[in-house]
């Protein structure tokens, strides 16, 4: 008996160490996307807009991306670009913009470093969850327009 309950106290405890080696993360779902581009798309539609919507996970892969009628194709890349340098960095692109803008061309060598507005990191209880990028009308139009589908987030959570 006394050796079974060792095992059973050496087991649990060897379980304890393992499970603190992992987290728990929020991951964003492809319905999760298709509400925040949704959100987004409204903000463009009102305003009669021709964009595309990006939203991309933690790591910056692509779960979902809309390209509203007519938009030109060259948006598609660069709001994909937009998407993963804002989680790249954990920030909006506009602080590459206004670096830029503001004369620290060096941003321009950092990898996915995108400087024009219109990409957003996603961010749950203080944790990056993905990215929202757009393209397609004026950099400060796009952000607007991310900004949408970005301030979905919390309604989505049901907050």
């Amino acid at each position: 008996m006394l050796r079974v309950l060792a095992t059973l106290l050496i087991s649990l405890t060897l379980a304890a160490a393992a499970s603190a080696q992992l987290m728990d993360k929020k991951a964003l779902t492809l319905d999760g996307a298709k509400k925040l581009a949704a959100a987004a798309e409204a903000e463009a539609t009102k305003n009669n807009w021709r964009v595309v919507i990006v939203i991309v996970d933690d790591g910056g892969h692509l779960v979902y991306l809309e390209r509203i009628d007519d938009t030109q194709t060259g948006s598609i890349d660069v709001a994909i670009a937009k998407a993963r340098g804002a989680v790249a960095y954990k920030r909006p692109t506009k602080v590459f913009e206004d670096a830029v803008t503001g004369g620290r061309n060096v941003i321009m060598a950092l990898p996915h470093a995108m400087p024009v507005e219109g990409g957003l990191p996603l961010v749950v209880d203080g944790k990056l969850v993905g990215g929202i990028g757009v393209s397609g009308v004026t950099s400060q139009q796009d952000g607007q327009i991310a900004k949408a589908g970005a301030d979905a987030l919390p309604k989505l959570l049901g907050r």
